[in-house]
């Protein structure tokens, strides 16, 4: 653990001090003065760093929301809120290594297609890790949520659920980077405004209703 922590930390002075990964593992390992075989012992490459260090954000956001006692009794909606308010938090506390990370993965994906940034930053390998803890904690607030009736399930599009979780969780990232106004303000009332969207959307609403005294008169004529 203490080599894998030296080895973050140098990492992260590195990107922010040249704007750049470092040329080669050996002349890293070298300059951190740990031998090369050390560094592969706890990551493959320099973007395995980055994808460590995104998904540790998403973990302890995560961990710090369900260790808070008032927030098991929240609804649904509520600790959804609680988890972006808290990891906007955690980013704010690395913004620099931050929108360094983030505006490699976009140049990077500028490079794969014209117009197809957005999917390509959902693609990317950096963020594979923190998506798929994402979606595996997506899932269980959206089984939560249809237990206690927040959210409706819908054929066809259910499963499709997730998938607007993270999009969402992208759309949040991006305007946080952006963001320059006081203390993030912007980015709070983003927040508090794509969750309720959101959860407006996947609850029942009165086309559900109608739906079912449809499906009910037809089941009855």
């Amino acid at each position: 653990m203490e080599t894998l922590e030296k080895i973050r930390k140098a990492y992260t002075e590195y990107v922010l001090e040249n704007g750049k990964q470092p040329t080669s593992v050996f002349q890293f390992a070298k300059k951190l003065k740990i031998a090369e075989a050390d560094f592969y012992k706890e990551y493959t490459s320099f973007d395995a760093i980055e994808a460590d260090i995104w998904l540790t954000f998403f973990n302890e956001a995560k961990a710090t929301v369900e260790a808070d006692e008032t927030a098991q009794t929240y609804s649904v909606r509520e600790k959804v809120l609680a988890f972006y308010y808290t990891w906007i938090e955690l980013l704010k506390s690395q913004r620099s290594f931050v929108v360094y990370s983030y505006g490699r993965i976009r140049e990077a994906s500028k490079g794969r297609g014209a117009g197809n940034t957005g999917r390509f930053v959902q693609q990317s390998q950096v963020l594979k890790p923190f998506k798929e803890a994402f979606y595996d904690y997506a899932r269980d607030l959206l089984a939560e949520g249809r237990e206690s009736k927040e959210v409706e399930p819908r054929p066809f599009i259910t499963d499709r659920y997730p998938d607007a979780l993270w999009g969402q969780t992208l759309y949040l990232l991006d305007f946080w980077v952006r963001d320059v106004s006081k203390n993030f303000e912007k980015t709070d009332t983003a927040i508090e405004k794509a969750v309720n969207t959101a959860f407006d959307l996947i609850g029942r609403s009165p086309l559900d209703t109608l739906f079912d005294f449809a499906k009910f008169m037809y089941q009855n004529k």
